[in-house]
């Protein structure tokens, strides 16, 4: 079946919007209908090849759409439910049994790959060539995407549909470490490092968690103005404040209970360890570059500090998904004022606009 993608074949490249030929959908495969897919700081960082992925390659990971056809062993949805899409598992590890599919042992293979779990690929060029698909599981900048079972979120009807992509992954990333992984008690502190879509998304599930103060850490103004209008309680520019000595000052000397370092930026990461208090918890979300390292003072760990990796949000998507919903039905989680929409064949239009700052979740229809 012929469908229009983008396609990215050089590292760093700019994306080209081709007509590809998609396959049908094996035994336990979801052929979806992309009805709108959210831009991530990973798709670029697998176009940069900072995460080896192999090109040329149609990327995109926070799909959502419509199911248009099933394999005959698919149970879960049917031709026309709504859902969205969002990273792969095995669904037999011990993390998936566990009900911890972020962690899965297979996720490199399930999510980097480029081709089936099973082998092959689901995609192919104009020439007739093997194209890189199964980003995420999914590769969704596109008009069509093949998913599997294991990760489709079946959602309701009712809902705006080209908005939930982002709910796949940066969203639920941001949401689930505040949620799921750190769980802050009701009054207590957490600064945010990094207020781009995934750090929004924290600031935003503090204030549903009850946090006190919600301190938002980012170079950009602009950004930090629309944290505070978000629930952010606290905003520091660290383009010209240390902001581990401003967020002593906020908290007492005392430091955070908890911090969530959402750049994977080393010096930031040091930083966000360092501004919290003795027994707190320091969430890492941030991609950084294959073999990236920083330095610690190991006695700031010895007074009973915590440093955790979190992936995804520690989410299990069939549960937290719907949840964040809920939320957002009700007023409480407003994600959808991060979003600006762009028409698919505007990708690197969109690309420009994050990097320069302009936007911080563009979200591409077909």
């Amino acid at each position: 079946m012929e469908i229009a993608a983008a396609v990215v074949r050089n590292a760093g490249g700019r994306f080209t919007l081709e007509t590809v030929q998609i396959d049908q959908p094996r035994d336990d495969e979801i052929l979806v209908r992309i009805v709108g897919v959210g831009l991530c700081h990973t798709d670029l960082v697998a176009r940069d090849q900072s995460v080896p992925y192999p090109l040329p390659a149609v990327l995109g990971h926070e799909g959502s759409g419509v199911v248009e056809r099933t394999g005959p062993l698919v149970t879960k949805v049917a031709p026309g439910d709504h859902v969205v899409l969002t990273f792969a598992s095995c669904g037999q590890c011990a993390p998936c049994r566990d009900g911890r599919p972020a962690y899965c042992q297979e996720f490199a293979a399930r999510n980097f790959a480029g081709i089936r779990a099973a082998g092959g690929s689901t995609l192919r060029g104009h020439d007739g060539g093997n194209l890189c698909g199964c980003f995420f599981g999914q590769s969704s900048f596109a008009d069509y995407a093949m998913a599997s079972e294991r990760n489709v979120v079946k959602i309701a009807q009712d809902v705006p549909l080209d908005i939930m992509g982002p709910l796949g992954c940066s969203i639920q990333t941001g949401a689930g470490a505040v949620l799921n992984a750190l769980r802050p008690v009701p009054g207590s502190s957490i600064a945010v490092f990094g207020a781009g879509s995934v750090g929004m998304a924290a600031i935003l599930a503090a204030r549903v968690a009850g946090c006190a103060h919600i301190i938002a850490v980012d170079l950009n103004q602009t950004r930090l103005d629309l944290a505070l209008d978000l629930g952010a309680t606290h905003a520091i520019c660290a383009a010209d404040t240390d902001p581990v000595a401003a967020i002593r000052a906020l908290t007492n000397d005392e430091g955070v209970a908890y911090a969530i370092e959402c750049t994977g930026v080393p010096k930031v990461v040091r930083q966000a360890v360092e501004c919290v208090r003795v027994t707190g918890t320091c969430g890492l979300v941030g991609t950084a570059p294959m073999g990236a390292e920083t330095s610690l003072d190991i006695n700031s760990l010895v007074l009973g500090r915590t440093l955790r990796g979190i992936v995804e949000g520690d989410s299990l998507p069939d549960l937290f998904i719907p949840q964040l919903i809920a939320l957002w039905r009700q007023g409480h989680f407003p994600f959808d004022r991060l979003i600006t929409f762009y028409r698919l064949d505007d990708i690197n239009k969109a690309v420009e606009d994050v990097g320069q700052g302009h936007v911080l979740k563009p979200v591409l229809l077909p």
